[in-house]
């Protein structure tokens, strides 16, 4: 028996009267009133020698009515914030409560039975609005009342729930027992969280490339080449469990398991590390440290300003104190635990942690990085402005949650050289910290890639300390070392995508343009720079998101706190730039009444424009995407229907939002625009490619073989890409920034294209002779079948200018990505709970190289984005300790939570001249899009808000828009209890 505080099925047993059984060898048989069992956090009435034998569960009477109700923070495989159960029985003459029985779940430290909220029910009272508003005012006081610091938190929240829950209750029972009046928009408050119906969708891609490659059949050409669905080439491999990662290479005989030594406190002096306890489990055991680091152990990112293997000063909780190895993993992971860190007591007048962006700001605590940049007259832009709004935004971080952690294996080889099998997305930086820390060269150093599950950004730069600690271990020990941490350890130790603060002035007319926007955007960095500074930069180029702004001024502010090094993420600062941006547009439609997709419309950007960085938007296709997304969602016509829906309802609303978005195309970091590739052509007419991106999940490997199918008019299934290694392609940059397909298809391209230009010189075949007759004769001919393709973007690069007075030169993109998307949500105005009924994307991909695979990047963006705006919430304690450290706290989407309706477009005929095959990257542009549910949602509350007197203007919802956050800007059930 657990005790659990936050069972979902105690509070129901409580409510209806049960009772337990039990029984002992000594004693005999007993039974225990279920509101009796409970005496503490996880204590219950029975005794040690008593067994639980059965549950005695009385059934529900005549006129006698049950309900059970909980809230979490997801809607599906989750714990209750806050359940209850409740059970009444009315005499149905009077309409009296006879018996009455109302229990809590995550109110206390145990099931709690609210016994004066009963007792006022059965006082005599007919049941009625009045009696149960009675019955609430018990449960502050009396019943389950929470202290400020209640353990678990969401305290304001948590009482507004146990309140929401009787109040649907009195809703419910009044509508079976028709013994109380409940107007007609109230009774779907009555409703419980129904299962969602099954989703359904659309999906519809096409350009005249395509249609061109079909050349009017319906089965696709043979080669399988660019512009056609391909199949991702390892997804049956991954389907069956047979794709090969990192922990699943073969153990070597005599290998070591790593395990990591974190450190456990966000701040500390290391006195002494004492590993004997450790060591005396087992012979194969050793502790590493910073102390047997043979070469570099200050590396970083950009700058080096973090240690590999933490020396002396923690500055977070989750660094690297050492690495521990052991001829198993869980001995190695009971070394680890055995192993003591002691700790010199900080000093009375140490400084006080900190942990947020507010804290660092009020202690003025900054990391060098942040840039700045003025377009325009913005004092002059402000001061005529009709109008004049200021805010704060704050967007939160989120954890990158891919299904494989932080995963190395490193296999020491003679004289020095080094194996390094890694979980990354960054092989070359990962072969400059092996090498820097073993102090060996880089030649000595080879890093291998087969695939990896996930990464997001998040194994851009985070896995190379991991990956050189570990084979580090593999050097000081002569054998092959492996580490993969656990879920609790990775999100601990790798770091988030940066928490945003935005505290803007925007100036606008009655028509809703906008004249000025002055702005100071401040990210959460943690202890180290890391990618800090280019995810700012980023940020800094995206404030406007997609709208002509005359005049900006805009400045970021890196805090540094005692919380892991905050690093890259899918959209790289852009999704919480952009956030910002629509949250000042959506209050500048609220202040002056208007509908804010009528504000957005009017403020885009137009052909041609230029932005506050000076670049020009050629191809600007923001009014194709967004006129295509407003018709397909037939947006007019539900924005009447959800007007009407929330006129007759009172507590559940419904909201519709539409949003357009502008993604930049590049590596901000102009060196980084580049990629390198290496093609083989064998005499059997089969290709085999290396390229210097990483297969994560994305599909880069089967867009490339199908770059290079096209190249030699060969099936796909001709094409094999291998691996990603060091020792094959030099020199790599990291599988990030949304161009990998752009820069590494144009380098296997340049490839491809130098052996086609040697074939044609090929004497004695034809010249449509098959690619295995020309390799044969070309062989023979002693003709090269290997090239080193080669490809850097050009026309790129930006400089920020230092003094912050200018816009800063150059151009910092090599095109631009735009989408747009309509989300229609439904809310529950009593539990803050929500669903996304509807979502309509259309996005530009320009001509697809493969639009399978570039739709359900478009979809897994979106969702990815869903769970950053609403139920993905990190949650960091004042001590800096990481709260939500597995997926018991930590909340991605789930199921039931894909829209219920998901029709997903490609913009047609949209061809981009400025990367391969005319083609467009896809992985980071969609993910902004789910801002549409996040103002979806925000348009519900803000109809809660006018049922419930707060006005109709502008106000304040933060991201992720958890059911907290909804459920306390909707406003009190009982605001005469407050």
């Amino acid at each position: 028996m657990t005790a659990s505080p936050i069972s979902d099925l105690n509070p129901l047993w409580m409510a209806l009267g049960a009772e337990v059984v039990v029984t002992s060898a000594a004693r005999g048989e007993r039974r225990i009133p279920f509101n009796e069992l409970y005496v503490g956090y996880r204590k219950t009435a029975v005794e040690a020698d008593e067994v639980m034998v059965k549950l005695v569960v009385p059934l529900a009477g005549e006129n006698e009515y049950v309900r059970s109700y909980k809230q979490s923070r997801r809607r599906e495989d989750d714990i209750a914030i806050v359940g209850a159960s409740f059970r009444v029985k009315l005499d149905p003459e009077t309409g009296a409560v006879v018996d009455a029985g109302l229990a809590y779940g995550g109110m206390a430290a145990w099931t709690k039975s609210a016994v004066a909220a009963a007792e006022v029910l059965m006082s005599g009272e007919k049941w009625s609005d009045a009696l149960v508003r009675k019955a609430m005012a018990q449960l502050d006081s009396v019943d389950v009342p929470l202290a400020p610091n209640a353990p678990g938190g969401q305290v304001g929240y948590r009482r507004e729930l146990a309140k929401s829950f009787l109040y649907k209750f009195f809703l419910y029972v009044s509508v079976e027992s028709g013994l109380a009046p409940v107007e007609a928009r109230e009774i779907t408050g009555a409703l419980l969280q129904e299962h969602k119906p099954l989703s359904q969708g659309r999906q519809e891609y096409a350009s005249s490339a395509f249609e061109a490659a079909y050349d009017g059949v319906l089965s696709p050409p043979v080669s399988g080449g660019v512009h056609m669905p391909e199949m991702h080439a390892s997804a049956l491999l991954q389907a069956t469990g047979e794709a090969v990662y990192v922990d699943d290479i073969p153990v070597a005989a005599g290998s070591l398991f790593g395990a990591p030594l974190l450190s456990s406190v966000a701040r500390g002096t290391i006195e002494r590390i004492e590993t004997s306890a450790a060591l005396a489990l087992d012979p194969s055991v050793a502790v590493y440290t910073a102390d047997d680091v043979p070469g570099m152990n200050v590396l970083g990112a950009i700058v080096y300003d973090e240690e590999v293997i933490v020396s002396k000063e923690i500055t977070s909780q989750g660094q690297l104190l050492g690495m521990v190895v052991a001829s198993s993993a869980d001995l190695a992971r009971l070394a680890a635990r055995k192993v003591n860190v002691v700790l010199t007591e900080a000093a009375p007048d140490a400084p006080e942690l900190v942990v947020t962006i507010d804290e660092a700001v009020a202690a003025g605590q900054y990391m060098s990085g942040g840039n700045k940049m003025k377009s325009g007259d913005v004092e002059g832009a402000l001061e005529g402005a009709s109008h004049v709004l200021e805010g704060t935004t704050y967007v939160g971080g989120q954890e990158h949650f891919y299904l494989e952690t932080f995963a190395t294996l490193a296999v020491p080889v003679e004289g020095e050289q080094m194996k390094v099998y890694a979980s990354t997305q960054n092989p070359s930086k990962t072969q400059k910290f092996v090498s820097r820390v073993l102090g060996v060269p880089s030649a000595k150093v080879a890093v291998h890639v087969k695939r990896i599950g996930g990464g997001f950004g998040g194994k851009e730069t985070r896995t190379c300390p991991l990956s050189a600690a570990v084979a580090l271990a593999a050097k000081l020990s002569g054998k092959p070392v492996r580490c993969m941490l656990d879920r609790d350890e990775d999100m601990v130790y790798s770091g988030t995508r940066h928490p945003y603060k935005g505290v803007y002035k925007v100036g606008y007319n009655d028509d809703g343009k906008i004249l000025g926007l002055d702005i100071d955007l401040y990210s959460n960095a943690g202890f180290s720079l890391d990618l800090s500074g280019s995810v700012m930069d980023r940020a800094l180029f995206h404030v406007d998101n997609a709208y002509k702004i005359p005049a900006v001024g805009a400045r970021g502010w890196l805090c540094k706190t005692n919380t892991p090094s905050n690093t890259a993420f899918r959209g790289f600062g852009g999704p919480q730039s952009m956030l910002i941006c629509e949250s000042w547009i959506d209050n500048v439609a609220r202040e002056l009444g208007k509908d804010p997709a009528e504000v957005r419309a009017a403020n885009f950007y137009e052909p041609d424009a230029t932005t506050h960085y000076g670049q020009v938007l050629t191809d600007n296709r923001l009014e194709a995407v967004w006129g295509e997304v407003m018709s397909k969602s037939e947006y007019e016509t539900r924005r009447a229907e959800v007007a009407a829906f929330n006129a007759a309802h009172r507590w559940r609303k419904r909201g519709l939002a539409a949003v357009p978005t502008k993604f930049g195309m590049s590596f901000t970091a102009k060196f980084l625009n580049q990629a390198g590739a290496l093609v083989h052509v064998y005499q059997d007419g089969t290709v085999l490619v290396s390229h210097g991106g990483i297969e994560m999940g994305q599909g880069l490997h089967t867009k490339m073989a199908q770059v290079a199918a096209s190249a030699f008019g060969i099936p796909v299934s001709d094409v094999y890409v291998d691996e990603t290694a060091t020792d094959k392609v030099a020199n790599t940059v990291p599988t990030a920034a949304s161009v990998s397909s752009d820069i590494n298809g144009m380098a296997v391209l340049d490839a491809c294209e130098q052996i086609l230009a040697r074939l044609a010189t090929v004497e004695g075949v034809a010249a449509d002779a098959p690619l295995a007759e020309k390799a044969l004769a070309a062989h023979l001919q002693r003709i090269n079948l290997s090239a080193n393709g080669f490809y850097k973007t050009p026309d790129i690069g930006f400089e920020f200018d230092p003094t912050g007075e200018t816009a800063g030169s150059g151009m910092p993109f090599n095109y631009f990505c735009y989408g747009a998307a309509v989300a229609e949500v439904e809310i529950d105005v009593l539990t803050g709970d929500h669903v996304v009924t509807r979502a309509d994307l259309v996005m530009d991909v320009g001509d697809s190289l493969n639009p399978a695979i570039d739709l359900g990047q478009v979809e897994g963006a979106f969702v990815q984005g869903m769970g950053l705006f609403t139920t993905e919430e990190l949650i960091k304690l004042g001590n800096g300790h990481v709260f939500t450290r597995g997926p018991s706290f930590y909340k991605i989407p789930a199921f039931s939570d894909i829209p219920s309706i998901f029709n997903v477009s490609l913009l047609k005929d949209a061809p981009n001249s400025r990367a391969i095959h005319s083609s467009k990257g896809v992985g980071e542009p969609p993910l902004f899009l789910a801002a549409s549910v996040f103002f979806a949602i925000k348009d519900a509350v803000g109809a809660a808000r006018v049922d419930a007197g707060l006005g109709s203007g502008a106000f304040d919802l933060h991201s992720p828009a958890s059911s907290e956050r909804i459920r306390m800007a909707c406003g009190p059930v009982a605001p005469e209890l407050e």
